[in-house]
């Protein structure tokens, strides 16, 4: 029987991106160093990221300080609905409102996003073949952020809806042989000042 052991899994959405998504701003900029600055401590042996720019802009970086962790580029550590629900999957008081909103983005975030996320799940989660524990980084976006969670909770498939997280924070899971997946960490903010925290979104949603 083959060995395995536990899998530490960091995840961050990326830095602050400009308006049109085409690079970091310099607030996301500092974001990701500080986030790098924290990491530096962990010991990585990889890090994944999205390929759309504000993803790699994040991860390169954060690997700039760290010693020899390669970047790894991922389609399925992309920008994509990882699932999208029918209706009878969602509350009733918010199943119109919710399937509009997701009509609104592009067909093919739609169409291929499921897809990517079962990829996702098989390439970044679970444990790890050997004796070793294995301390991975995803830099990826908010709506995969939601998908890998509730995967940990075991809630159903529509629940990556309404989990939010901040730019560059940090959600940490663990993956151990024996036991159920563990949030042991979720969205924190703790590496960065209070101006750089929840950027992009609403005052109400400050915490």
């Amino acid at each position: 029987m083959t060995a395995t052991a536990a899998r530490y899994l960091y995840i961050t959405r990326h830095g602050e991106a400009s308006s049109d998504e085409s690079a970091l701003t310099e607030n996301g900029r500092r974001q990701a160093a500080l986030l790098g600055d924290r990491l530096g401590r962990v010991p990585l042996t990889a890090v994944h990221h999205g390929p759309l720019a504000r993803a790699e802009q994040t991860a390169r970086l954060i690997g700039e300080q760290l010693t020899n962790v390669p970047l790894l580029r991922s389609e399925a550590a992309g920008d994509y609905i990882p699932h999208l629900p029918r209706r009878e999957e969602l509350p009733p008081e918010s199943a119109d409102a919710t399937l509009a909103r997701l009509a609104g983005f592009p067909a093919e975030e739609r169409e291929k996003g499921p897809e990517l996320a079962e990829e996702a799940l098989a390439r970044f989660t679970g444990p790890v073949e050997g004796d070793e524990p294995r301390h991975h980084l995803l830099v990826t976006h908010n709506f995969l952020v939601g998908w890998l969670v509730r995967a940990a909770l075991d809630a159903p498939k529509w629940r990556w809806l309404g989990i939010n997280h901040a730019n560059a924070a940090l959600t940490v899971i663990r993956y151990a042989p024996d036991r159920p997946a563990s949030v042991l960490l979720f969205n924190d903010t703790g590496h960065l000042p209070r101006d750089l925290r929840w950027t992009g979104f609403p005052p109400e949603l400050h915490v």
